[in-house]
């Protein structure tokens, strides 16, 4: 077994354990540096959510944030969050399932799709992928134009009927409810549109590419009190 997934079998046996109540805010962080890669800086958990970041949250100004729609457009874009607030604004409630075996029911979100928001930029022909780029870097991930465009899927500025936190990815996030949360990156600074697939951050330490609920990442079920352990050894 390589050190990659070795690593990741450790950090999933980790949250198993936390979710049983047996690990919890200091203690989990504390605990899981002795496993853990030092990409993995903090585990803590909040209303339900564990919030996971490998360089610390990142700090961003609404005020003067910018996201770029670059790559294959025709007019690449620099929108402001009121740019992205004047576009065509949805509101749809959906669970959020992280791989590592935690979920959190009935979340509201509000934001863009992404036809709306690429529409302005004019895809080209070639177009396939869509890589998103987050403020916390090196974090990246990328979904298929198909996946992008399933009817659940937006680039979220609201949640739970106010503005995205830091924690959760204010000022923008990805919102994919058919695949687990490390799809759904947070701090959305980029996104490019490319004809060539590019592998996620966390895809590239033992992930699959195609994070379906249920069917991917080796997929196990084990009922514990009233929550499923879904993970990969």
């Amino acid at each position: 077994m390589n050190d990659r997934v070795l690593g990741r079998a450790a950090f999933l046996g980790l949250l198993g354990a936390g979710m049983a109540g047996i690990f919890w805010g200091k203690q989990v962080a504390a605990f899981a540096g002795r496993f853990v890669p030092d990409q993995v800086e903090q585990i803590l958990p909040t209303k339900g959510w564990r919030i996971f970041t490998i360089r610390g949250i990142p700090r961003i100004d609404p005020e003067r944030y910018r996201l770029e729609v670059t790559g294959l457009v025709e007019r690449p874009l620099n929108l402001s969050l009121a740019d992205l607030r004047s576009l065509p604004q949805v509101e749809q409630v959906s669970d959020f399932h992280c791989v590592t075996g935690w979920s959190v029911h009935d979340v509201h979100w509000r934001g863009v799709r992404f036809d709306d928001l690429l529409g302005a930029a004019g895809l080209r022909p070639e177009a396939r992928w869509l890589r998103f780029v987050s403020a916390e870097v090196p974090y990246v991930d990328t979904l298929s134009l198909e996946q992008a465009r399933f009817p659940d899927a937006m680039l979220a500025l609201d949640m739970d009927g106010k503005p995205l936190s830091r924690p959760h990815g204010s000022p923008a996030r990805v919102v994919m409810p058919q695949m687990y949360g490390y799809k759904s990156v947070k701090w959305v600074t980029t996104i490019e549109a490319r004809s060539d697939f590019v592998p996620g951050y966390w895809e590239t330490h033992g992930y699959d590419s195609d994070a379906w609920i249920g069917k991917s990442n080796f997929f196990i079920q084990e009922k514990t009190s009233d929550v499923f352990f879904r993970g990969k050894e």
